[in-house]
């Protein structure tokens, strides 16, 4: 069994374009289906986590290495966007096997996150969870994937001060604010 996430976010795409490859969560399983279709079924497990700083495909495949399943779902992702392949290469990255759980690890735990440690991250990983099993692209590896995934977050989070004080995004700005004006009325 081979995986990998493939995706865009914060610090590898500016606004413009991971705008452009923002999912909604109802469209969330017809695009799962899509890509499952594209990938010919050597790759029978999909999720798509989409938030407003990330869009990440998590693929799981049987028989065949994760480098040959990268390259369809990267076309079917810029397909997805409208834009060339080119374009949307410059701005993802590729994390195989080992790279790719570490990676869904540090994403559940808000450690991969624009404002470090930020909450909001768990649920929509959680949110793509659910779409993917309703959609039927959620098999046993991606499940245990990210079942770890949050048992790591929930470790994070109660092992370190990383949630101890609300650190989202909008409480960051609100803080910000308070730095820069006298009265935020």
């Amino acid at each position: 069994m081979s995986v990998f996430a493939l995706g865009l976010n914060h610090t590898t795409a500016p606004l413009d374009v991971r705008g452009r490859f923002a999912f909604a969560p109802g469209q969330l399983p017809a695009a799962l289906l899509s890509l499952r279709h594209r990938l010919e079924r050597a790759a029978p497990e999909a999720a798509l986590l989409s938030t407003c700083n990330r869009t990440e495909l998590y693929i799981a495949g049987h028989g065949v290495p994760a480098g040959d399943l990268v390259q369809p779902t990267l076309d079917w992702l810029a397909a997805q966007g409208g834009v060339g392949v080119g374009q949307l290469s410059a701005h993802t990255y590729v994390a195989e096997n080992r790279a790719a759980a570490r990676h869904a690890f540090r994403v559940a735990s808000g450690l991969d996150s624009m404002v470090l440690g930020e909450p909001q991250i768990l649920g929509q990983m959680k949110q793509a969870v659910r779409e993917a099993n309703e959609a039927g692209t959620l098999g046993a590896t991606l499940h245990q994937l990210f079942q770890r995934s949050f048992a790591v977050a929930k470790e994070v989070r109660t092992s370190t001060d990383i949630g101890v004080h609300s650190v989202s995004m909008a409480a960051a700005a609100v803080r910000l604010a308070a730095q820069l004006f006298e009265d935020l009325r």
